[in-house]
């Protein structure tokens, strides 16, 4: 059975350089063999990430996100079964916001600002989506 996980989150501290690369290089090589697929989007402290496979996997993959000490404020904001993948095509698609046109950020939200803490789940899949469908992601595969 097919999941999909969305969740957001803030770093605990401000990132280290090449901390998220090492996060990303280390999705890419471990999400195929799990089926894991998905994609990260990020501006300054704030994450939202979009997880597909397995109930299972997903399901562990979430608990070692969450117990990640880069971490804090943790939130589910959807667990669904689904039908097909929207990310499969992407063993983790990755997205900095911050440097995204504003508008699109506004189309979605009351703000110029990633915020998906104050969102409904519904508009924060939606502006995840928008941006997969502008091609706006970097190292879509391994």
């Amino acid at each position: 059975m097919l999941t999909r996980c969305l969740y957001a989150s803030r770093a605990s501290k401000p990132l280290a350089d090449g901390v998220l690369d090492a996060i990303m290089k280390q999705s890419r090589k471990n999400n195929p063999g799990h089926g894991i697929t998905g994609m990260l989007c990020h501006a300054n402290d704030v994450f939202v990430q979009v997880i597909e496979g397995g109930r299972s996997e997903v399901s562990r993959l979430f608990c070692r996100i969450a117990a990640d000490e880069r971490h804090r404020d943790v939130e589910i904001l959807s667990f669904e079964e689904i039908i097909e993948r929207r990310f499969g095509n992407w063993t983790m698609g990755h997205v900095n916001l911050a440097s995204s046109n504003a508008a699109l950020l506004l189309r979605f939200s009351e703000n110029a600002e990633l915020n998906p803490f104050v969102l409904s789940a519904a508009a924060t899949l939606a502006l995840v989506n928008e941006i997969a469908a502008c091609g706006s992601i970097g190292n879509r595969t391994a």
